[in-house]
């Protein structure tokens, strides 16, 4: 007689099914685990018996064989102890072999039969809710995964609570969705003093969702700006939230089951490293750039990065997914982030004081931020130069608009968008629009057209740099409230270009 359970295996957002088949037969006792499985996979065997001992469950003397099929996909993780132990139990008639085969378990096990909670629980209940079976998880999990709705989740504190839910001595009840985090954010974009045209960029790059560079001095408040971005941006949608938590159930980074609709906002250090940024490790892990999915991506001090890092974003920035190549696998993750990225002039970063300057500026400051790339640096939808705040200024109180009346208008260019891009899948915002519907959505009229034509030709700009150009116009245009994009419109958004950058 064999046994089954069903379960998942991760790759990626990705949860393949997995069916957990179990035979008892006779012969020598044997407990083996055959699938592909890795050394975590492997060691569920002991960490089963040592559970059903505690239950006072004690194993044939008989040989018992779990496979895991599809035999040729890597299994990874800790969390098939739990759906090798219903199987194995379903096996020994303890449960109901069709209350076995009805649900997709996931979760690893203590030696006192307690049940740990595991990362993934969100995908999993989403390949559950498509195979039409419940979900079977520790008890910590099932906040999380709840959130699915289309699939019943089932949390269990232990192994001894399973048995007896399935037997019907003490039905566990299904979990409910966890609160949704909305923690307020204590800061203001008001806090900041000055810099008002850093600001308005910030505005027209959270309404886009732009990418955006900025070089100043030290101490012009270039990371104080970039931690403000998150109080104008508006709230994930149900979609993206449900999206974006994904990644992070894979990372394990999902906080009490709970589910933020607050975009993320990522700042990894200068020293971190490819894997760390892009994803990969020996699980092939989710990186910064995919846990900054629908959110954003602070990068400072950005030509401190290696060479190799900056070089690895290019493609991420243009295709939102980032693939992760393995010996064994190919791992796809998605990666629509907004990147904020912050300079210093130069290394001493003085270059723009005649006072304090280094004898070598200007030429110091050209090496250090040669360390970008002509290519990368032309992905920037815009490009600020953040100068130093005078101290008379910051003796001044407070003023200027808050997060909250800023968050408004660019609430307002997003629901603009959303409509506009209704229809058209994977485009959300306008720095996702590009070919053909590019050229419709950002003809701007006749004088508009001249003037960017003009421009074009004296910075010397590169395709993209043109058509970046028209998506920043179609956002000024959008917080305008204007249906064509006018001269004005293309007049900031050129303005919103270093001149100095080298157009590639």
């Amino acid at each position: 007689m064999v046994a089954r359970a069903y379960t998942v295996a991760f790759e990626g957002v990705d949860a393949h099914p997995v069916e957990v088949q179990c035979a008892v037969s006779n012969g020598l006792p044997a407990f083996s685990i055959v699938g592909l499985p890795d050394k975590a996979v492997s060691e569920a065997r002991d960490r089963v018996r040592a559970a059903l001992n505690a239950m006072a469950i004690a194993l044939p003397s008989k040989r018992i064989t779990i496979n895991l099929s599809p035999a040729d996909l890597p299994k990874e993780g800790s969390h098939f102890d739990l759906p090798v132990a219903v199987a194995l139990l379903a096996a020994l008639n303890i449960i109901p072999e069709d209350a076995a085969e009805s649900c997709v378990a996931l979760g690893e096990l203590s030696l006192d039969g307690s049940l740990v909670p595991v990362t993934g629980a969100l995908p999993a209940a989403m390949s559950a809710a498509e195979t039409g079976r419940s979900l079977l998880c520790p008890e910590p999990s099932g906040p999380e995964a709840a959130w699915v709705g289309a699939a019943q989740v089932i949390a269990a504190r232990s192994l001894a609570d399973v048995v007896r839910h399935y037997t019907g001595q003490s039905p566990l009840p299904p979990s409910e969705p966890g609160e949704v985090s909305t923690d307020p954010l204590s800061i203001d974009m008001r806090d900041v003093k000055g810099q008002e045209r850093a600001k308005r960029a910030l505005e027209i790059a959270a309404a886009g969702r732009h990418h955006f560079f900025m070089v100043g001095s030290p101490g012009s408040g270039k990371s104080m700006l970039a931690a403000r971005l998150p109080t104008i941006l508006p709230p994930l949608t149900p979609a993206e939230a449900l999206e974006t938590s994904m990644i992070h159930s894979i990372a394990g980074l999902l906080d009490a089951g709970g589910i933020s609709r607050q975009r993320p906002f990522r700042e990894p250090h200068h020293t971190a490293s490819m894997a760390a940024i892009v994803g990969g490790g020996r699980r092939a892990s989710p990186g910064e750039i995919s846990l900054a999915h629908n959110g954003v991506l602070f990068m400072d001090e950005f030509p401190e990065y290696s060479r190799s890092v900056l070089e690895t974003l290019r493609q991420p920035i243009e295709t939102g997914s980032v693939m992760v190549a393995r010996a064994n696998a190919h791992v796809s993750y998605p990666c629509r982030f907004m990147l904020v990225a912050a300079a210093n002039p130069c290394r001493c970063g003085e270059m723009f004081d005649p006072n304090k300057a280094c004898s070598r500026a200007p030429v110091c400051g050209e090496d250090y931020l040669g360390r970008i790339s002509g290519p990368l640096m032309d992905r920037f939808d815009l490009r600020l130069e953040v100068p130093p705040v005078s101290f008379q200024d910051l003796d001044l109180p407070a003023s200027g608009e808050t997060s909250a009346s800023i968050a408004a208008r660019v609430a307002a260019a997003r629901e603009t968008q959303a409509a506009r891009y209704e229809d058209i899948p994977g485009t959300r915002a306008n720095a996702d629009i590009h070919g053909a519907l590019l050229e419709e959505i950002t003809a701007p009229d006749s004088d508009g057209r001249a003037f960017l034509n003009s421009v074009a030709e004296k910075m010397g700009l590169s395709a993209r740099g043109y058509h970046r150009i028209l998506r920043v116009a179609r956002t000024i245009a959008d917080l305008d409230d204007a249906d064509q994009i006018k001269r004005p419109h293309i007049a900031e958004a050129v303005s919103f270009r270093l001149l100095s950058a080298k157009e590639n």
